[in-house]
């Protein structure tokens, strides 16, 4: 017997998940001098808590989505709900520091399972006329994560300890579980058989290209052990991920990744647009966080609340922007995001002193909100607009790793920028904000605020790409949508 597919409970029933991972990714930065502290680690080891997850997660989403369209969207989901859920048990009760970087990996493995999916059903259950709605949904969740992580890591940390940060996902997860056993539907999926050379160049390409660049800083872009060094990983990586699209090229049978998808303009514009924000997502935070701290001498808890505006802004006005993305063109949308995010880093690294007022601060972060909040939507719908329902999960697969990789490079290029300016402007002092002394935190602050002009230019490639959107047509989109059965029907 089949059901209609009720699109809002079963998007209201993922976000759940997708906001549990978000809160994760920013959340362990605010525990991490207190695990250091209980279990004995050196920066090294900790830095490795953070890599290990983003590595597990990025590298297997061009699989993951696939597999999406292979066994369906909401199989893959549960399945790796279930791996987060379970994992995070795993990570507060770790005893030593190697059991935590072990558990965070299966963690990341989980989210990487989660995260296509989301995209997919959103695509195989709204019509192209009201999927920037749904699209601004999952913006807002996004806004609002980027706010309650830190807040939420230095009140647990505070009262509780480190290892509820973890805990906390247990419950979190049980819901989301339920809700999407009931309310998300089983899609039709593709039987075709998995691309299995693929898989493996895939993913060997991708680690090693990750790797390189997000531990380059680590090693000090030199040698790794013996002959291998970090440029010889990135090269490496790149060459396989060549042989990977010539592969896919040439593969007489079904592709890991059909590059028919990059056909569409819009599809194409928006990974180069979303790298550049996940770019610049990732970079500002650091910076910013650090300045509060060492310059300021504001506690973790006390620093995080300079993200309240930004989280406010962007949960108040995303799902407006939803609505926009329905009735006129995306790109207008994004490049004023784009825009705002720019002005208002721009605006922090011109006015960031130790004795900035902190009213003067917010003011900055009120466009970050605005940025935030035009920016995920109009980029989600234009790049999944036209996907046909068989390949919602690999094009979702494609569009998270690109945003994912641009994290993974912003997060190194912000450690090379704040070395940068460090040696120019406080010598001899490390990024560390127990250990900045009185006399240098002029010179601290200043390398911060110039850090964050990497970001903001960024952005400004993100604001010209999105120009060149091409308007969507929405009488032919829906047409197309309804005739070739894109509207899924659940299966009992």
């Amino acid at each position: 017997m089949e059901q209609s597919v009720k699109p809002w409970p079963a998007l209201w029933s993922l976000v759940i998940g997708f906001f549990m991972i978000l809160v994760d990714a920013t959340i362990v930065s605010v525990a991490m001098p207190a695990i250091m502290s209980s279990l004995n680690a050196n920066i090294t080891e900790a830095v490795w808590v953070t890599s290990a997850y983003l590595l597990a997660y990025a590298v297997p989403l061009l699989i993951t989505g696939r597999l999406g369209d292979r066994f369906g969207p909401k199989t893959m989901y549960l399945i790796g709900l279930v791996v987060f859920t379970l994992s995070s048990i795993w990570c507060g009760m770790s005893t030593t520091i190697e059991l935590l970087i072990f558990a965070r990996v299966f963690q990341g493995l989980g989210a990487s399972m989660m995260t296509p999916q989301t995209m997919a059903v959103i695509t195989r259950t709204f019509p192209p006329d009201r999927r920037g709605t749904a699209m601004g949904l999952w913006g807002a969740v996004a806004g609002i994560a980027s706010l309650t992580g830190p807040i939420l890591g230095g009140l647990l940390v505070g009262v509780l300890g480190w290892q509820w940060i973890f805990f906390i996902n247990v419950p979190i997860g049980v819901i989301a579980f339920i809700m999407a056993y009931r309310l998300v539907p089983r899609l039709s999926t593709n039987k075709r058989q998995l691309d299995m050379v693929g898989v493996v160049l895939s993913a060997l390409g991708m680690f090693l290209l990750i790797f390189g660049i997000q531990e380059g800083e680590s090693f000090d872009w030199g040698i790794i052990v013996g002959p291998v060094t970090v440029w010889s990983l990135v090269i490496a990586g790149v060459v396989i991920l060549i042989g990977f699209v010539l592969w896919q090229r040439f593969n007489p049978r079904e592709p890991l990744i059909p590059l028919g998808l990059f056909r569409d303009l819009n599809f194409s514009l928006s990974n180069i647009a979303i790298a550049t924000m996940s770019f610049a997502v990732t970079s500002m935070a650091l910076p910013l966080m650090l300045y509060a701290q060492a310059a300021r001498g504001l506690e973790p808890f006390e620093a995080a609340l300079l993200l309240i505006p930004m989280g406010v802004v962007a949960g108040g006005l995303a799902p407006v922007v939803g609505k926009l993305v329905d009735r006129t063109n995306p790109k207008y949308l994004a490049a004023t995001g784009f825009g705002a995010m720019s002005l208002g880093l721009g605006l922090l690294g011109l006015i960031i002193e130790p004795d900035t007022p902190i009213w003067l601060l917010l003011i900055p972060t009120l466009f970050l909100g605005v940025g935030n909040a035009c920016v995920w939507a109009p980029l989600a719908s234009s790049a999944t607009r036209n996907l046909p329902p068989h390949r919602a999960g690999a094009g979702s697969g494609v569009y998270n790793t690109t945003r994912q990789v641009g994290a993974v490079v912003g997060s190194a290029g912000i450690a090379a920028m704040m070395t940068a300016r460090l040696a120019v402007y406080a010598p001899g002092v490390d990024a560390d904000p127990e250990g900045v002394p009185e006399a240098a935190r002029v010179g601290f602050a200043q390398a911060m605020a110039e850090s964050l002009f990497l970001p903001a230019v960024v952005l400004l490639i993100g604001f010209g790409v999105v120009w060149f959107f091409a308007a969507p047509q929405r009488e032919d989109a829906v047409a197309d949508w309804e005739s070739s059965g894109r509207r899924d029907r659940s299966v009992a």
